[in-house]
């Protein structure tokens, strides 16, 4: 059984499963997501989040799915009886896209469900979420929030599109809801030409007294960095206001938020941000009233 600091994982997601006692870690699980051949998503389960059971393939695409490289963020979200994964592929002469898959248990195997992904097929999108609104006027409402990427736009944006009732389809256009510059903690790309900015990895959580944090991540002023917004709507079409600093300012991010067996409030991220070091982290946070602090 692996330790936490065996398992190299990017963009780690945890889903507890209560009947079950145990919580589900998936992730970006193949040794180098950036390049050649992909073979798919693994994940691992717990009891105590201290010892690992696994690897279990999650998800292994059959000889006529459409992507073969570049599959990242794998979140697993429980809904209508079943558990769906929205996760992000691209292919040769496509543009990266969010995808959903589904399955009858947490650890799969997923088979797609959607017909390709929900994103914009002429735009270059990534990290899409599961949202269900729960207040606001959007009662009951699923929504994918989702990165449209630095490549297209330069100021990487956050945008929300209506889902339809059983995640397969959308319904609408994509809404505007930030782009990466307006966070006063964000800073460009180092690189030449144009300036851009990164927006990744947006989940949404509700606070105790009801209110919709976002968490997102871009670059920061010592490299990968996450921080936090707030709806002051209180529902997903904001207007977002941005924390000023950054609640994981260095080397790490695209991260979540859970409940553990002790009942604390913990997030999840992967750091460092080089592969193949990456691991997953599990650092204690309180809800405050300006968004959330680290313990």
């Amino acid at each position: 059984m692996p330790a936490l600091d065996e398992i190299q994982i990017r963009d780690p997601f945890v889903l507890h499963v209560p009947e079950e006692g145990r919580f589900h870690l998936f992730g970006s699980t193949d040794p180098n997501i950036w390049r050649g051949p992909a073979t798919g998503f693994d994940t691992y389960w717990s009891t105590d989040l201290a010892e690992w059971h696994g690897p279990i393939p999650a998800f292994r695409p059959e000889a006529d799915f459409w992507s073969h490289t570049q599959y990242w963020a794998p979140e697993v979200h429980r809904h209508g009886g079943a558990f769906y994964m929205f996760a992000t592929f691209t292919a040769e002469g496509r543009r990266r896209g969010t995808q959903v898959l589904r399955a009858e248990r947490a650890e799969g195997p997923y088979v797609p469900w959607s017909d390709g992904p929900l994103t914009p097929p002429d735009w270059e999108c990534l990290d899409g979420t599961l949202y269900v609104g729960d207040g606001n006027g959007e009662d009951g409402t699923p929504y994918m929030v989702f990165c449209h990427e630095w490549k297209d736009v330069g100021d990487g944006e956050i945008r929300a599109v209506r889902l339809t009732p059983d995640l397969r389809g959308t319904v609408g256009e994509p809404l505007l809801l930030f782009t990466a510059s307006e966070a006063p903690w964000s800073r460009p790309l180092d690189r030449p030409g144009p300036t851009a900015y990164v927006t990744d990895g947006p989940f949404l959580h509700r606070t105790a007294d009801g209110r919709l944090l976002m968490l997102w991540s871009s670059m920061g002023e010592d490299g990968y960095a996450l921080g936090v917004a707030t709806s002051e709507s209180g529902g997903v079409r904001g207007p977002w206001r941005q924390a000023d600093a950054a609640l994981w300012p260095r080397d790490g991010g695209h991260g979540m938020l859970f409940t553990g067996p002790d009942g604390h409030l913990l997030l999840t991220l992967h750091h460092p941000n080089e592969t193949p070091e990456e691991r997953a982290q599990f650092i204690e946070v309180e809800e405050v009233p300006g968004g959330l602090a680290l313990r």
